[in-house]
């Protein structure tokens, strides 16, 4: 068994190589790894509903003791470092507040098909369309994970989720949510409606509000960019849906607008789930 932690007193030591300079290194990328920041995203990663596989830790010597039971349930093959707040925001490259990083591996992409596999008649899936703000990435993941939604489908012209700043954001959904990259919008649309999905295109110019539709099967939220919003030809293919505005305003941030369209897709699936952890047992609905 390996001794815990392991100090580091040397900004240059190689063991700690992963992660330093990590803001220039977020833009180069790293090969299959991803940094986790923050007690709450690293707490993700080590818990059992992560779907990614701790590679490192790296924590300030006066956080040491907070994470203790993270540090104990730590894989054994994942070596644990710890050092002084100056050194730790030199191997950073600028100074880390939090104290806390972790590398872990990204989980590999399941295929469209894989997550349709036993789809069933309450399920949802959240499909982004060309969304390159990480923040509105990692808001996207966290409504997904809050709501329950199967998984979240990204086309070829999204960004990486796994940029440090989206997993942030999602705190730590990201790492737990399963992934699914469809490739082209058009392709991935069509393949979504053979499998007879119902694809929800939220666009300010929809006739049908929100509010007046009623799920009959599983249904995709199909999102798009801030601005230009949803290829009219994506838009033709699948039912239209709007969330009518106040004051002029024609549409929410996308993340807002997805947070929105899932509370109305899954409130009676999460409303009977939690009604029936609430029930005593053996007790039966009148």
């Amino acid at each position: 068994m390996q001794n815990r932690p392991i100090p580091v007193i040397d900004p240059e030591d190689p063991r700690v190589s992963g992660f330093r300079d990590i803001r220039e290194r977020d833009l180069t990328g790293r090969q299959g790894l991803f940094v986790a920041e923050g007690e709450v995203v690293v707490r993700v990663l080590a818990s059992t509903a992560s779907l990614c596989r701790p590679r490192a830790l790296l924590v300030a010597d006066k956080r040491l003791a907070g994470l203790s039971d993270v540090i104990a349930a730590w894989p054994e093959d994942a070596p644990v470092y710890a050092a002084g707040q100056a050194v730790l925001d030199r191997i950073a490259g600028f100074p880390l507040h939090r104290g806390i990083l972790a590398l872990g591996e990204k989980a590999a992409p399941r295929p469209l098909e894989t997550a349709l596999e036993g789809l069933g008649e309450d399920d949802v899936l959240v499909v982004a369309a060309g969304i390159g703000n990480h923040d509105n990435m990692g808001g996207l993941f966290r409504n997904a994970a809050a709501f329950g939604a199967r998984a979240v489908v990204l086309d070829d012209r999204c960004c990486d989720p796994f940029y440090r700043k989206a997993i942030r954001v999602s705190v730590g959904a990201v790492l737990r949510t399963p992934l699914v990259h469809g490739g082209p919008l058009e392709d991935l649309v069509e393949r979504l409606l053979a499998a007879g999905i119902e694809v929800l295109a939220f666009t300010p110019s929809a006739s049908q509000p929100l509010s007046a539709y009623r799920r009959r099967g599983p249904v995709a939220v199909l999102l798009g960019t801030e601005g230009p919003g949803l290829p009219p030809s994506v838009i033709a293919r699948c039912r239209p849906i709007g969330i009518p505005m106040a004051g002029g305003f024609d549409s929410l941030n996308v993340a807002a607008t997805g947070a929105v369209a899932l509370h109305h897709l899954t409130t009676s699936t999460i409303s009977g789930r939690l009604e029936r952890k609430a029930r005593p047992p053996g007790e039966t609905r009148a």
